[in-house]
């Protein structure tokens, strides 16, 4: 197809223009929706006038309404515009810079969505499809265990993903750790829930706290009801976590002002799993935990990391330096883009 493109681009290099102007201004739409033509045009940085014609036309294929409360897409708006988005990725050389991302990591895969997180929130809601689609592409048919992580972001991820359940797949989510003291909706056992719900799966709750004292775990680890579990987790073959900002996830997990300051002193940038890491990627603090450890994800063969924005590029290559070979990283152009302009720098 790109051949093809190019073949199109020496004989009418304006068309291509064109199509990027209006998917730009389609994707603006979806992630702003209902929005003004004024806040629009400033978004993308055009004048009313022109942004106006442009709408104007898109009004006419049926592909945006426009009310009061401003522009939004209709559902043909909305299918025109996905279809568009998998097009544009191909053509702006996002598989390219996909291959060169997961080099540069030296990991399995990487997979980058449009847009910039720490920009735009919507861009997060594109993960939990695009998460659902690895899935029921990777799965093998029978008993599939998924391990899942808490966090804001996996949140999102939860509330956009699709069936996966078939026939002959059954899929069971776990939260992959305990409760951390956060809100519930953000859980693991929350997440896992949804998750469950959305792909038409099952799940089954860690009702333990994830920081306990010696004596608690040991009392915890003979419980049956949490036995059972753990064994799922041991036992399970796919993995999907976020990766946080250190000082972030030290607070979410209400930690005291003197590990905060030990963590700064310390350097650490990236947490996951309970595991801080410094910019180097070195481990310079771990929480006592129940429920899964960094080394437990070597032989999982499944392993979904998910982050984006910008401001997470050095946090996403903290982890990553410890992370196995099969992960695949989910991330937008805001941390991709960044990540590699470093390597030129």
């Amino acid at each position: 197809m790109l051949h093809d493109l190019e073949m199109i681009e020496r004989i009418a290099p304006d068309m291509m223009q064109v199509v990027e102007s209006r998917y730009r201004v389609l994707r603006n739409i979806y992630w702003m929706q209902p929005v003004g033509r004024r806040t629009l045009a400033q978004k993308i940085n055009v004048s009313e006038r022109t942004l106006r014609t442009e709408t104007d036309f898109l009004k006419q294929l049926n592909l945006i309404n426009s009310n009061k409360s401003g522009m939004s897409l209709t559902a043909e708006g909305l299918q025109v515009y996905e279809g568009l988005e998998k097009f544009m990725a191909e053509y702006s050389g996002t598989r390219v810079k996909e291959r060169e991302l997961s080099n540069k990591l030296g990991i399995a895969r990487c997979i980058i969505v449009a847009g910039d997180s720490d920009q735009e929130k919507k861009v997060l809601e594109k993960f939990g499809p695009i998460v659902s689609d690895l899935l029921a592409n990777k799965l093998p048919d029978g008993e599939n265990t998924i391990a899942v992580m808490g966090g804001t972001t996996m949140g999102t991820v939860a509330e956009n993903m699709e069936k996966l359940a078939t026939p002959n797949r059954h899929v069971l989510f776990v939260p992959a750790r305990g409760g951390v003291g956060e809100t519930v909706q953000i859980q693991a056992n929350s997440i896992s829930g949804v998750m469950a719900e959305k792909t038409s799966g099952d799940f089954k709750p860690l009702y333990v706290p994830e920081q306990v004292s010696p004596e608690t775990y040991e009392y915890l680890l003979h419980e049956p009801s949490v036995q059972s579990v753990l064994k799922l987790i041991e036992n399970a073959n796919g993995v999907i976590h976020s990766i946080g900002d250190a000082l972030h996830m030290a607070e979410r997990r209400g930690m005291s002002e003197e590990d905060m300051k030990m963590l700064e002193e310390k350097k650490a940038i990236a947490e996951s799993f309970g595991y801080f890491f410094n910019e180097q990627g070195e481990v310079v603090h771990k929480i006592p935990r129940i429920g899964l450890q960094l080394k437990d994800l070597q032989h999982i063969p499944y392993v979904i990391a998910i982050a984006g924005g910008k401001s997470k590029a050095k946090v996403i290559e903290a982890y990553i330096k410890n992370a196995p070979e099969q992960t695949w990283l989910l991330t937008d152009e805001g941390a991709a883009n960044q990540i590699l302009k470093e390597e030129t720098l």
